[in-house]
């Protein structure tokens, strides 16, 4: 048997990006999420490896402005996440971020603000849930803190607009990550990401 071309991870974008209201839902590229949602196992044993390929590729299609795509993948997961894992919890909030964004572009701020404070909570609550250390997980390691802060600067403003999409994967401009390496040295790295959302680009 064959294996498919997307198996390792190599999981192609959406022909575009679906917004409720704007076209119908059955022009969607269910398609290109079925791809991924075949990598997703009945259910995860233990936890949701952090690099698993339909996980990052749920994040990544938030990250590059495929909202309603990301929450279809994200939610594929979550329903294969172990019960009452920290990842589950995880997996809660960036659906619910997701959510957000895809309000925002369809200029509900309100709706966007409620469903973030709602992704503020769970990761409340995720950071009250002990880490495994060193583990393998979605959970572990995930910068928690950081998108917590990041949540309550956009919930702070009087009103949101478009341009106040939450990407998931980044960390702050000027903001720093140490990590362990195996020789144990401390290394800062970066991170000053700013993709191109679909149809959002220069803020509009």
């Amino acid at each position: 048997m064959m294996t498919p071309p997307y198996a390792s991870g190599n999981l192609p974008m959406p022909r575009w990006a679906y917004v409720p209201g704007e076209t119908d839902e059955a022009n969607a590229d269910y398609e290109t999420l079925a791809q991924a949602k075949l990598l997703v196992p009945p259910r995860f044993r233990g936890y949701v490896p952090a690099r698993h390929p339909a996980l990052r590729y749920g994040l990544t299609l938030n990250d590059r402005g495929y909202f309603w795509e990301s929450q279809e993948v994200l939610e594929a997961v979550w329903a294969a996440a172990p019960q009452g894992g920290r990842e589950r919890i995880l997996l809660r909030a960036c659906i619910l971020i997701a959510t957000a964004n895809l309000r925002l572009r369809m200029q509900k701020p309100h709706a966007a603000a409620r469903l973030l404070g709602d992704a503020r909570q769970e990761l409340h609550a995720l950071s009250a849930r002990q880490a495994t250390a060193a583990g393998d997980g979605f959970a572990d390691g995930f910068p928690t803190t950081t998108l917590v802060e990041l949540l309550r600067g956009k919930l702070d403003k009087p009103l949101l607009s478009k341009a106040d999409w939450v990407e998931i994967g980044a960390i702050p401009e000027h903001e720093t990550k140490c990590i362990l390496t195996a020789s144990r040295i401390c290394t800062i790295v970066h991170h000053n990401d700013n993709p191109t959302i679909p149809g959002m680009a220069h803020g509009r």
